[in-house]
């Protein structure tokens, strides 16, 4: 069983911060066996997206028989999420009636902390390098958890960026992914477009073909999807490798969203359902669709895979009565999904109807664009219910809700609420007296700490 806690090597290395860098990790995996190299791999980067086809292409390939390693980032609601294994379509099975089956336990978790925390003793003791950062350390942990339980395929999503992350010292790929790119980390991953999707595709690998998602679907402006598409191939072509773009405005323009709460579209002549909602998430599960194809899935696995996907807090429905959304947007690209999808979900029912707004955010996000994203997609907040989610980078309640009300003017039912349970609650018990939609959103962060108190609350029909 997994405890939730986050192993003590890994909270003593968060001083560290972010360092991107190959060094620290390649001298880490070398004292450890470098065991990243006994399993094939299939890596994933992008800016929005990443998790949702880490999702669908983990589905797809433990729908086919395999036995495959999750590992995506960051956690929700325990840190042991982070690192799971899917054991063939029984474990998939078992995943969908619980999501925390298949997480790596916390004897595991200490077993390997250990075995990481000795590595890094003696690297920094003999003047390898300097310390590590927590990503590199949990990478670390989860190579040697995989490669011990001899898993088939590790699906792996890039934790920043992707040339300089500690993931891309794998080698020999199945496939790498490229999900919807975006300005984010501008100041790490570089300040225009182009340097961004250079970084990303720092992931192609010799010999590895590449799938990426059609930069003319990207929610970009129209003058960035063209170096978008020229920095892609250019770098395939660095490496000679085969690059293919996935993505189908037919597909898109098929969707269709049953009253359960599910989404159906066509794409190559297939139905497939998916519970992921939002038609962003069709232009997800092509990618790893044709990503799954390169690894050899079969077509059942495709479809079982995608219906059988879970990720949560991606546009969640925790409830129908009344009706509860959790979203971890936190970006406007991630807003505007958010807004365009909730206009159609359950058949298109919920536009225009009152929404009442459970948010915190961090204060290094764009919260205006977000905000302005939700008021142009048709979101119509009527009420918030402002919290301060538990992380020092945080917004504080009451400066967010200034925010929200300088746009939608709604200050005669707005709270600001500094812990986050009690603004659910809050926010909750007002939904049960009014019967307003409830849309949680605005932070991962924030969506894991509150979807257990929400769960926990629910007292009516649920998904």
């Amino acid at each position: 069983m997994h405890d939730g806690k986050v192993p003590e090597v890994l909270t003593g290395a968060l001083q560290f911060g972010i360092k991107p860098g190959l060094e620290r990790i390649t001298a880490l995996m070398n004292l450890l066996g470098n065991p990243q190299d006994s399993f094939r791999s299939i890596h994933i980067a992008g800016t929005n997206g990443k998790g949702s086809v880490a999702t669908f292409i983990s589905s797809i390939m433990a729908s086919g028989g395999s036995r495959v390693g999750v590992f995506t980032s960051p956690y929700l609601e325990r840190f042991s999420e982070r690192i799971r294994i899917i054991d063939g379509k029984a474990g998939l099975d078992k995943y969908t009636e619980d999501d925390s089956y298949g997480e790596i336990s916390s004897e595991d978790l200490e077993k390997y902390s250990e075995q990481v925390k000795k590595a890094r003793e003696k690297m920094v003791a003999g003047g390898l390098c300097d310390e590590p950062t927590e990503f590199e350390l949990i990478t670390a942990i989860c190579f040697l958890y995989f490669a011990e339980k001899k898993i088939d395929v590790a699906v792996l999503e890039v934790g920043l960026g992707g040339r300089l992350d500690s993931t891309n010292i794998i080698k020999d790929p199945l496939v790498t992914v490229i999900t919807a790119l975006g300005l984010d980390h501008t100041g790490v991953l570089g300040n225009t477009i182009s340097e961004i999707t250079g970084e990303k595709a720092g992931i192609f690998k010799e010999g590895s073909p590449a799938v990426c998602f059609d930069p003319d679907l990207m929610i970009l402006p129209e003058e960035m999807k063209p170096d978008v598409r020229a920095t892609l191939i250019s770098k395939a072509e660095e490496k000679g490798i085969e690059l293919s773009f996935a993505g189908s405005k037919k597909a898109f323009e098929s969707a269709r969203f049953t009253e359960d709460g599910r989404m159906e579209f066509t794409y190559k002549g297939t139905v497939y359902s998916t519970a992921l909602n939002g038609r962003h998430q069709i232009g997800n599960a092509i990618t790893a669709i044709e990503a799954a194809l390169k690894c050899g899935a079969s077509p059942d696995a495709i479809k079982e895979g995608i219906a059988l996907a879970r990720w949560k807090c991606r546009a969640e429905l925790l409830s129908i009565e009344p009706v509860i959304i959790i979203d971890g947007g936190h970006n406007p690209q991630g807003a505007e999904s958010l807004g365009i999808t909730m206009n159609e979900m359950l058949g298109g029912s919920l536009r225009g109807k009152p929404v009442r707004l459970l948010m915190g955010v961090m204060a290094d996000k764009d919260v205006d664009g977000i905000l302005q994203a939700y008021k142009t997609c048709g979101i119509n907040i009527r009420s918030a219910v402002t919290v301060t989610p538990d992380n020092p980078r945080s917004e504080p309640a009451d400066v967010l809700a200034h925010k929200i009300n300088y746009v939608y003017n709604i200050s005669d039912d707005l709270e600001a609420v500094e812990d986050p349970d009690e603004g659910t609650r809050i926010a909750y018990q007002k939904t049960l007296n009014d019967g307003m939609v409830l849309l949680a959103t605005g932070s991962l962060y924030l969506a894991g700490q509150i979807r257990a108190t929400l769960k926990g609350l629910i007292e009516c029909t649920t998904i």
